[in-house]
């Protein structure tokens, strides 16, 4: 069931493209929540709107917004003529975009001439939170042009990633393509495999990094994690002909913590999901935090079937830091977890590293052959 209220905006506090946060007025408190316009309609102050509230009155990882399904008394809408693929299917807030796969998309012609990944670095993420420091990390390593493919495993709508919206005004994403029912990207995409190849053909990428949304799922269980889920990309590069990359999920900021060293679900994915070797990237650490996360990834057999590769992730930190954009994970920031950040710009460098390279190699096989 869904928990709704009825609630009055009350004010505006911010606005980003897709977007709009907004404190309403509910049962006599002021209570944050968002609206995504594209799919609520315009909200304005003033305006009485219906909420779905269960999130925050059941305590979960909402971020403790209540959500706008719709405003009161609003004139018929309807959405662009464009696009026949429905995501968010059969719920109260299905939407109709036009995907990248359709006869209908000025791309669908640069998308079916292209017929692998021809190389193309293709970097799993474990969690959202890591790509910032990723994209900096490829860049920081030479890569171009950085794509973002976000899949479906959490928030369906991109315009919830502040991180994003910061990257891409920092000029460190180039295009996002949302993959499955996620919605909002540059480009549509049926699943991971149209996204991935529309990546190259259509978006020109030099790396493309692969995660779900903001606000992963865990369980505590080995399987019960959405992060696991995703390390399926790995497999999907494999077979489209991308270099696959993994990027560790690395936490020393509590020895309490589950992920505490390497994470679980790290090692699932690497030990069990991943079916071909992938280039595992680690950050450059102290010689006993090393050892730890070495002794973690022998222990599973993931270093006799990955390639490891030590790279140095503080570059990638020190350029988030230069251009102001904020960098924190699970409650934690960089000068908390620095080891998180810093695995993240390990594998955005490694991607960066192996784009340039193979650029490098397609270029001296042209020359040869004039």
């Amino acid at each position: 069931m869904i928990r709704l209220r009825s609630g009055l905006v009350v004010r505006v506090a911010d606005a980003r493209p897709g977007i709009v946060e907004l404190e309403v007025e509910i049962d006599g408190s002021r209570e944050p929540a968002l609206a995504y316009p594209h799919l609520s309609g315009p909200v304005s102050v003033g305006d009485k709107v219906i909420l779905n509230t269960t999130a925050v009155a059941s305590r979960l990882g909402s971020g403790g917004y209540h959500f706008v399904i719709a405003v009161e008394g609003q004139r018929d809408q309807d959405p662009a003529a464009e696009g026949h693929i429905i995501k968010m299917r059969y719920t109260p807030q299905q939407a109709k975009v036009l995907a990248i796969e359709e006869p209908s998309s000025p791309d669908r012609a640069a998308l079916e001439a292209t017929e692998d990944l021809g190389e193309l670095p293709v970097v799993w993420l474990p969690l959202h939170s890591m790509l910032g420091a990723a994209c900096a990390g490829a860049r920081s390593a030479g890569a171009a042009r950085i794509v973002h493919v976000m899949t479906d495993g959490a928030a369906l709508p991109l315009w919830i990633s502040r991180q994003v919206h910061e990257l891409r005004a920092a000029g460190l994403i180039d295009s996002v393509i949302t993959a499955g029912q996620a919605l909002g990207g540059d480009h549509e995409a049926v699943n991971p495999f149209t996204a991935l190849l529309a990546a190259r053909g259509v978006c020109d990428a030099d790396v493309a990094f692969v995660s779900d949304g903001v606000g992963k799922v865990g369980t505590g269980t080995r399987w019960g994690a959405s992060d696991v889920f995703a390390g399926m990309a790995l497999n999907v590069a494999a077979i489209l002909g991308g270099r696959p990359v993994a990027a560790l999920r690395i936490n020393f900021a509590d020895p309490l913590y589950r992920h505490y060293g390497v994470s679980p679900h790290s090692i699932t994915v690497l030990s069990k999901v991943a079916q071909t070797p992938v280039d595992v990237a680690l950050p450059v650490l102290d010689a006993e935090r090393r050892e730890l996360v070495l002794n973690a990834l022998q222990a599973s057999g993931i270093e006799e079937r990955h390639r490891l590769t030590e790279l140095d992730g503080a570059p990638a930190v020190s350029l988030l830091s230069e251009l102001g954009i904020r960098a924190e994970t699970m409650g934690r920031t960089l000068a908390e977890e620095p080891e998180f950040f810093e695995a993240a710009g390990a594998a955005g460098a490694l991607a960066g590293r192996l784009a340039v390279t193979e650029g490098d190699r397609l270029q001296a096989g042209s020359a040869t052959d004039a």
